[in-house]
């Protein structure tokens, strides 16, 4: 296993990068989103509620009127898990804070031999890859600037945001046949 750090020390990131920041999200749901409250609320059939003034819509506000481009891609199932519901759900918030948040279907992902793990890719110079375990906890992240390797996950960054559709359009079919 390489040598893992823990996700705080690469928060730095999120307010140092210049021009884009790109996620690509591949789990069935995520440790921290199951564990909120907002997340059994939406279980219980309440809709998430956009929360503009948490940190990481304002930096991301502060990032995009600066000139910096937030986005990431989501990679869900057919049919979409809880847990991706819930992020599509949530995901307006995001996008009205200035983030593009599109969505992929696995099967699409696969064909495009995308990575089957997280990452954040800053500038297309530095990719963080997500370490996450069976519970969907992330135990760390591994900090790459290989130029292969970042090479490769802006590629994987280009075919997957060209394939991807908005949330937005997705959320609507989604909710409709729910």
């Amino acid at each position: 296993m390489p040598a893992l750090v823990p996700f705080e020390e690469v928060t730095h990131l999120f307010a140092d990068f210049e021009h884009t920041a790109f996620r690509l999200e591949t789990r069935h749901g995520y440790a921290t989103d199951r564990a909120g409250e907002r997340f059994q609320a939406f279980m219980r059939g309440v809709d998430p509620q956009p929360e503009p003034d948490h940190p990481w819509n304002v930096n991301v506000r502060a990032k995009t009127a600066v000139g910096a481009r937030f986005s990431r891609v989501r990679i869900v199932d057919e049919p979409p898990t809880d847990g991706q519901r819930f992020l599509m759900a949530t995901a307006a918030g995001n996008v009205d804070a200035g983030e593009d948040i599109r969505i992929l279907t696995r099967a699409e992902a696969e064909r495009l031999e995308l990575p089957d793990y997280d990452l954040w890719l800053f500038d297309s110079r530095t990719m963080v890859r997500m370490h996450i375990d069976d519970t969907d906890t992330t135990i760390g992240v591994e900090v790459i600037e290989d130029e292969a390797q970042v090479l490769a996950a802006c590629r994987a960054r280009d075919a997957a945001r060209a394939a991807a559709i908005p949330t937005a359009e997705v959320w609507a079919q989604v909710r409709s046949s729910v």
